[in-house]
């Protein structure tokens, strides 16, 4: 029997998120596969089995977020959106790393529906990972009462080595500890 006919579908959607991204990584002829490689199952779960989020309304106030602290695994992301249902057209994902797409090399928020902050340089991404989780802490404090919750969302990061070998982003660790951010999870990919 074909190995394809024996494939969950969990395990296509799995290998259609590598087909994604390596392709368009290749077609860029620039990029980085290994990490949506390496990542796509974790992916996978988060955006379909555990997060909360609505592709129909992206700003959704209480949606979980997600930080790709490893930014140059952006074509993970895009990826992930696309087959989620996000605004963008798999036209958007052959244009990857082009001028004027809406997939650059790096993840860059208010340009791609789904994208929660701009990510890139080292260690950015989980500092910005725990100030939504500070945001978050503060606005539930605030506005959450006994038996009913308006701010309860996660915040997910992936980051990569380069990422916490940053002394800033010890420091963002350090602050998510002390202040006890119970509702920050990140993810290490020990590329």
């Amino acid at each position: 029997m074909n190995r394809l006919n024996e494939m969950t579908i969990d395990e296509l959607c799995i290998q259609t998120i590598r087909t994604l991204s390596i392709d368009g990584v290749q077609k860029a002829n620039s990029g980085h596969p290994g990490a949506p490689m390496g990542l796509a199952p974790l992916a996978y779960v988060l955006f379909t089995k555990i997060m909360q989020h609505n592709p129909d309304n992206p700003h959704w106030f209480n949606r979980d977020r997600f930080v790709l602290s490893n930014g140059h695994a952006s074509m993970l992301l895009y990826s992930m959106l696309h087959l989620c249902g996000y605004d963008l057209p798999l036209d958007e994902l052959k244009q990857f790393r082009q001028w004027g797409s809406k997939t650059p090399g790096h993840p860059e928020v208010h340009h791609t529906a789904g994208v929660e902050t701009t990510t890139g340089p080292l260690g950015q991404g989980v500092m910005n990972s725990v100030g939504m989780a500070i945001a978050e802490a503060h606005l539930a404090a605030t506005y959450n009462r006994d038996g009913f919750d308006i701010v309860n969302h996660f915040t997910y990061a992936i980051c990569g080595d380069g990422d916490l070998m940053e002394g800033a982003s010890h420091e963002a660790a350090s602050l998510a500890g002390h202040l006890g951010l119970s509702r920050l999870i990140w993810v290490y990919d020990d590329n």
